[in-house]
């Protein structure tokens, strides 16, 4: 959120879009944002999309309840409908950040996650010590330790934002 800001100043009122089906995500996401939000004096709005129809009713809300800036939840409905969130966040003019680079690469604003190469590796990690006989109960949980930031400046450009050289200096990857 805090790279949010910097691109929207004047941000005062900010949206969270959750998929509630995916409860352990959702509230993993919640968790982080809301004390954050509070923290820097925002008010938020959380909002919740289960598929592609509640998705449009939720950027629907945004005529008659004008958010600053749009926090997109992690979770497999969210990517698979990265298409569809890009266009109407661009079509309401609302600054949005993404938990992917997908998103952005689909158009979008900006995204700060965890780092997938590292999650990947992780992942096969994981799998080889199971092939070897590892009681998955027994391996650590890990939690990433890399996270990426993605800015697309043609996308800040269409919504009149101006990033910061600070912002792009801590960007792993800008889209021109």
């Amino acid at each position: 959120m805090e790279a949010l800001r910097e691109l929207v100043p004047g941000m005062a009122r900010l949206a969270v879009l959750v998929d509630p089906s995916n409860a352990e995500i959702t509230a993993g996401n919640l968790k982080e944002v809301e004390p954050a939000a509070r923290t820097m004096g925002l008010q938020i709005r959380i909002l919740e999309a289960r598929n592609t129809g509640e998705i449009d009713a939720a950027f629907a809300s945004f005529a008659h309840e004008r958010p600053d800036a749009l926090f997109v939840s992690s979770g497999p409905l969210f990517t698979s409908r990265r298409v569809q969130l890009v266009l109407l966040a661009t079509r309401h003019g609302i600054p949005t950040s993404y938990p992917n680079p997908e998103h952005v690469q689909a158009g979008g604003l900006m995204s700060y996650g965890a780092g997938r190469a590292e999650a990947y590796r992780q992942i096969g990690i994981y799998a080889g010590r199971i092939l070897k006989g590892a009681n998955p109960a027994d391996l650590p949980v890990v939690q990433s330790t890399k996270f990426e930031l993605c800015i697309n400046l043609q996308a800040a450009r269409v919504l009149g934002l101006e990033v910061p050289p600070t912002l792009l200096a801590r960007a792993d990857e800008v889209i021109e």
